[in-house]
């Protein structure tokens, strides 16, 4: 095992396409670090980088205490995980597994052995001896899994390895995943542009957009505490809700329905000049319904809407609507009868709300 660091990094090719713009990632032994963005952003470039498939314009990446800027991939002590799984198909399990170990020369003895304990920590010892072709993707998924951990590298690296499984299948996998890291323990980069498999695999995830890293933390650091308005919207399903208006009087002001609702503002932001246009973050959990549609004046803090629609998902029912001309999300009681078209009264718990400034898009603190 070894940890990773990642210092100013910045790839340029020579067509002048600048693709990493000074990346600074600290990752320590043991950890598992997820790199997220949308597509085009340049986690998998990074990747290829650590993997030594990219080379580096500038900066320097260490594994452990050595500079690998220079050092050949199989000579990183690395063993990677491919989205399309890469398994040879004219070989059997057992033969895909033990492949690198027979390149590196181990004896026979050993490779039987490690085969057999990589295949009982993966539950696939009763496929060994098939090929490719006649397993599931989930199974294909496990075999290169496999023949990584059979390399016991000091550095785990995952290319998207779930895109290609039914959504049932990636969640079965994903537990997989974090359970082998928590037995194994080796320092793992993942890559993945699915913000759930981020949140719920990470210790620490690293958001990306345009080749930078737009905020760094752990995943519950990120989803309370999100820098600015990409990171906000990009990670939490739903996403963040986002609504402009005015703070006034220690109160978020928004036009709706023809006339001005003052949400109160909580302590921790309370301290923001008035009469300053900013944008309000609040997550669809922290909207809820107030008690069904009331005459005549509502509570401080509650906003009465029309349902636009609903989306049941079981334990909650997520109803959309639109206030002060932005669609929001919130979730209602599966029994509490959201409807569309009908009248519902929001409540609006702005405890963990968070500002942003329209023009910078940065946090305000």
């Amino acid at each position: 095992m070894a940890s990773l660091s990642i210092q100013n990094v910045r790839k340029v090719y020579p067509n002048g396409a600048d693709i990493l713009k000074g990346i600074d990632i600290e990752v320590a032994d043991g950890e598992f670090l997820i790199l997220v963005g949308g597509s085009g952003c340049g986690k998998s470039t990074l990747l290829n980088m650590i993997a030594g498939l990219e080379p580096v314009t500038d900066g320097v990446i260490r594994i452990g205490e050595r500079v690998v800027n220079d050092v050949a991939p199989k000579d990183r002590d690395i063993a990677m995980v491919f989205q399309s799984y890469a398994l040879y198909p004219t070989m059997t399990v057992r033969e895909n597994i033990s492949f690198g170990l027979g390149l590196r020369k181990v004896p026979k003895a050993e490779q039987a052995q490690t085969v057999a304990r990589v295949a009982e920590t993966l539950q696939i010892t009763h496929l060994l001896d098939r090929k490719p072709a006649m397993l599931s993707g989930g199974q294909r998924q496990r075999v290169a899994m496999g023949r990584a951990i059979a390399r016991n590298p000091a550095l785990f690296l995952f290319d998207e390895p779930l895109s290609n499984l039914d959504a049932k299948l990636r969640v079965e996998m994903r537990a997989e995943i974090k359970l082998l890291h928590q037995r194994l323990g080796t320092t793992t980069v993942y890559v993945t542009h699915d913000q759930v498999e981020a949140m719920t695999l990470g210790d620490k995830i690293a958001v990306m957009k345009d080749g930078v890293v737009q905020q760094f933390g752990s995943p519950q650091e990120i989803y309370d505490d999100p820098a600015n308005l990409f990171v906000a919207g990009f990670i939490g399903s739903p996403s963040m809700n986002f609504l402009r208006g005015r703070i006034g009087d220690g109160a978020f002001a928004i036009e709706h329905g023809g006339a001005t609702t003052m949400l109160p503002l909580p302590s921790h932001l309370a301290g923001v000049a008035g009469g300053r246009e900013v944008v309000l973050g609040i997550r669809p959990e922290h909207i809820t319904d107030a008690g069904g549609a009331r005459a005549g004046t509502h509570l401080p803090g509650e906003v009465q809407v029309t349902i636009e629609m609903i989306e049941p998902t079981g334990p909650d029912t997520l109803a959309f609507a639109h206030v002060n001309g932005a669609r929001i999300t919130c979730r209602t009681h599966p029994r509490a009868g959201a409807m569309p078209g009908k009248p519902i009264v929001l409540a609006f718990d702005l405890s963990k709300a968070v500002l942003f400034d329209p023009t910078t898009e940065r946090r305000i603190n």
